[in-house]
């Protein structure tokens, strides 16, 4: 720690596993009597300085004729890119990752500006960006620059490690395919952003990445599932096992009909934007003996839960999961390390980007079971749920490896980090 007041300007991704992942950190530093600035999103406007914090927010498209909730530009994406979800990740390069790419890239261009004028203003001692595009003005400022990697982190690539958001097991299987596929559908984009970005006066980026490396980097990942030992990091790199947000709201379990586990629900708040897929796996879960809270997400209103289910649009997430005894997710980042942290086993059905690699190392780990999202059968995801919630000698594993996660305490190892390089 130091005795001197800091400025700390953090710049996240509008998503919401990014920026609670932001506001949980940045909480660590606040109380410690630093200010903390976001360069968030404009449709965070309000939700942020809710909790403390100073906003100077940015702009990554021109404004909205009307009021948007935070991140709606990705639910609007997810939800219009649906159907590609349902094709393997290879074809996936084409028609999901590359659009995502794109939209990034174009961000990034627009608010480059407004960035330079809120570094001008705000006149921070370190900068921390949690996103995976490179913003030029946060590595041109002058001051340190800390980058904090959310996503599952094959995003920092290397020989030994599967190829990120292609979801392939670790024995090779399909690598040299997939980076081929790859530079083909990439290559070209990645040129046009990297000259842009030495045009801005900063590094040119690795080869076909996307984001510089910071000063520092910090990446949110338990050691458990990680993947230190085929990828070694550099002395630059410090692992947070969890970087798990101390802000969410009190949570009081309602009663829910039936006498069996308790389940936690949830696609995250863009997964559950595919209401068809939500319904169906409702329907499977509704025959089952146990209770579930559902995170019905921003379409709730037409989502109808089961008799054995309690839900709502948003759901104070790390308060439910010290709850429960299973976790059926998407495969988030945030969810998959905090369901870790908490030591819980997981059924993951990935939808798209890193999800599908947090899936297969939860499923080659043994810490649960990665299912075919658009394909499971009934039985198959009934019986996924039957042998984790059976499975005592998991159960016990990951409690002890949950209760070694939080004794970590990743939040503070982070701010640690981020005070030192200012």
């Amino acid at each position: 720690m130091t005795d001197k007041r800091l400025t700390i300007l953090f710049m996240p991704e509008s998503a919401y596993g990014p920026t609670n992942n932001c506001i949980g950190i940045g909480d660590v530093l606040r109380r410690r009597g630093h200010r903390v600035v976001f360069a968030a999103e404009a449709s965070w406007q309000g939700k942020l300085e809710a909790l403390g914090f100073e906003e100077d927010l940015v702009d990554l498209a021109p404004p909205a004729e009307e009021e948007q909730d935070p991140g709606q530009f990705w639910k609007d994406f997810i939800r219009d890119t649906a159907p590609e979800y349902r094709k393997s990740t290879l074809e996936q390069l084409e028609t999901v990752t590359k659009p995502i790419w794109e939209a990034l890239a174009e961000g990034a261009k627009h608010c480059e500006p407004q960035l330079k004028d809120i570094i001008g203003r705000v006149r921070p001692d370190v900068i921390v960006e949690d996103n995976v595009i490179a913003f030029p003005a946060l590595v041109t400022a002058g001051v340190p620059f800390v980058r904090i990697v959310s996503c599952n982190p094959l995003e920092v690539n290397g020989p030994g490690v599967a190829p990120v958001f292609s979801g392939l097991p670790a024995d090779g299987t399909g690598w040299a395919e997939f980076r081929a596929e790859y530079d083909r559908t990439h290559r070209e984009l990645w040129t046009s952003f990297n000259e842009w970005v030495v045009e801005q006066g900063a590094p040119a980026l690795p080869d076909l990445e996307f984001v510089h490396e910071g000063d520092a980097n910090l990446y949110v990942y338990p050691e458990i599932v990680d993947y230190v030992a085929d990828r070694p990091l550099d002395a630059s790199w410090t692992r947070l096992d969890s970087s798990v947000r101390e802000t969410d709201e009190e949570f009081t379990l309602p009663e829910i009909p039936g006498d069996g586990a308790l389940i936690y629900f949830s696609l995250g708040s863009l997964g559950s934007a595919d209401v068809e897929l939500m319904r169906r796996i409702i329907s499977v879960l509704a025959g089952t003996p146990h209770r579930y809270i559902v995170s019905k997400g921003p379409l709730h209103e037409e989502i109808e839960l089961a008799p054995n289910m309690w839900g709502a649009e948003f759901l104070p997430q790390t308060k439910i999961l010290p709850l429960a005894d299973l976790v059926i997710t998407h495969g988030g980042n945030n969810t998959t390390t905090e369901a870790l942290h908490f030591g819980k086993p997981m059924i993951v059905l990935p939808l798209f980007w890193d999800q599908y690699d947090n899936a297969q190392r939860v499923d080659e780990t043994g810490y649960g079971v990665r299912l075919d999202t658009y394909g499971f059968t009934d039985d198959e995801l009934v019986g996924a749920v039957d042998r984790l919630l059976g499975d005592t000698d998991l159960r016990s594993r990951l409690e002890a490896a949950g209760a070694e996660i939080r004794r970590r305490d990743g939040l503070r190892v982070a701010a640690d980090v981020i005070e030192k390089m200012a």
